[in-house]
């Protein structure tokens, strides 16, 4: 009850759906508590049991066979069966499961482990270095089951790798120094990042989120079990293991790390990537994309002087970098990490 009287008092500042999905409270629960009692629908009246059903005694009787000490571990389809060979009938199997359910005696016996529901991770960047994406991959290494693993730190607006590492094992001291690094070379303030990662030891570990606690940067997870929560990371890892250029595997640690050191910088300075209007992550990251894209237009302008008929949609333009970039598209009263999953138990503020 409480959560629901906080939704109401959220939901005119950003919407019934964020305010019940930052709280937890299901939206038909909310809407269901503003309705009077005097107008709620009565519950609808009770059929007639249909002809086939057993009858109490009959019910009864069920249940006696199955709580016997001959049946009490004996799954429905086994007792039937073994009563069918000795030319009795009760129900089938099916009924003999329905009974159990209504009892609340169906279901595995053994303890099983809940999982609380996460909340879905919803964070937007209007810039370089308000949100970073980092995750680990493994590269394989000289013989089987051998690998190294690869630290890649990412900015989501950009698509710039603000930082990269190359280790034989991961660990979150590796990671702690890696993002410390990261971020005192691009000047990040306190509050001004958000860091997004999965649930992997290094990045769980409470060394590294107490370190990046004091540095001011807030912190939010993947939901366990979701592959597509982290897509910025996972796209860029794609984009390494595909490209011609990758051997597979390498023969050392030092290997790895010259062919990484080649790779990254391709990419922050070569390469077009397709959801930056075919920028270079590195022109996003600094502020020269006007500046890039002004002399591509003018360069169509000139084209479009000397042939317009060939522009058969009119004067073309330069595709423009998006304003905001995100991850769950939160919607535009969404407030920036209220939804994301921020841990701060045991952490110091």
């Amino acid at each position: 009850m409480r959560l629901i009287r906080a939704a109401e008092d959220l939901a005119p500042q950003v919407g019934v759906a964020a305010a019940c999905e930052a709280l937890g409270v299901s939206r038909a629960t909310l809407y269901r508590h503003r309705q009077p009692p005097a107008e709620r629908p009565s519950q609808p009246a009770k059929r007639p049991a249909p002809p086939r059903t057993l009858d109490p005694e009959e019910r009864k009787a069920v249940l006696e066979v199955l709580h016997s000490e001959r049946f009490v571990d004996v799954a429905p389809r086994e007792v039937v069966a073994t009563l069918l060979d000795e030319g009795v009938y009760h129900c089938s199997s099916r009924t003999m499961h329905r009974i159990l359910a209504e009892e609340g005696e169906a279901g595995d016996r053994r303890a099983q482990r809940s999982h609380p529901a996460r909340p879905v991770p919803q964070l937007e960047a209007t810039a370089p270095c308000e949100v970073w994406s980092w995750d680990i991959t493994r590269l394989a290494g000289p013989t089987r089951w051998s690998s190294y693993a690869l630290y890649v730190v990412l900015d989501i607006y950009s698509r710039y790798v603000v930082g990269w590492m190359v280790a034989e094992r991961e660990l979150a001291k590796l990671g702690k120094r890696l993002l410390e690094t990261c971020i005192e070379r691009e000047g990040v303030r306190e509050q001004q990042l958000t860091l997004h990662q999965d649930r992997g030891a290094p990045m769980t570990a409470k060394t590294f989120s107490q370190a990046l606690v004091d540095l001011g940067v807030l912190l939010s997870y993947s939901r366990p079990r979701v592959s597509n929560d982290n897509p910025y990371s996972e796209s860029q890892f794609k984009t390494l293991k595909y490209m011609p250029a990758y051997p597979g595997s390498f023969a050392s640690l030092e290997e790895a790390r010259a062919w990484c050191r080649t790779f990254f910088e391709w990419y922050n300075h070569q390469h077009r990537h397709s959801g930056i209007a075919m920028l270079t992550p590195y022109d996003v990251h600094v502020g020269r994309a006007e500046e890039v894209l002004q002399a591509r237009q003018r360069t169509l302008d000139e084209a479009f002087a000397k042939h317009p008929e060939r522009f058969v949609g009119g004067p073309p333009r330069v595709p423009q970098v998006p304003q905001r970039a995100h991850i769950n598209c939160p919607g535009a009263k969404a407030i920036r990490v209220a939804t994301a999953d921020i841990e701060t138990v045991g952490l110091r503020a």
